[in-house]
């Protein structure tokens, strides 16, 4: 359903090593809004909530709730390192277009 790259599995795996309450996994989301409609949202997590799916990758768990599995589908995501900054980056083949930030998509 998700892929994480080699690069995204290691910044979760080091922001999940240093977090504070200790964390378990890794929660994706898709919410309304954002530029094109749609926003990717991630964050620790301490456990899955009731309607998660739980999908481990590379020793690492994500939680995905029940309403972003169809828009999540496919989805390759990268962590970054540039002159412009860092952060994850993600390759939807749901996304008919995306905004340039690459965090909101349609």
């Amino acid at each position: 359903m998700i892929n994480l790259t080699e690069s995204a599995e290691n910044a979760v795996k080091n922001a999940i090593s240093t977090a504070a309450p200790p964390a378990s996994g890794l929660r994706i989301m898709v919410e309304g809004g954002g530029c094109a409609g749609f926003k990717y949202t991630m964050g620790l997590a301490q456990a899955p909530k009731p309607d998660d799916t739980v999908i481990e990758k590379g020793g690492i768990k994500l939680f995905i709730d029940y309403n972003s599995h169809e828009h999540l589908a496919g989805t390759t995501i990268d962590f970054v390192v540039a002159l412009e900054g860092s952060g994850f980056t993600f390759d939807n083949p749901n996304a008919k277009s995306s905004c340039s930030c690459g965090k909101s998509f349609s």
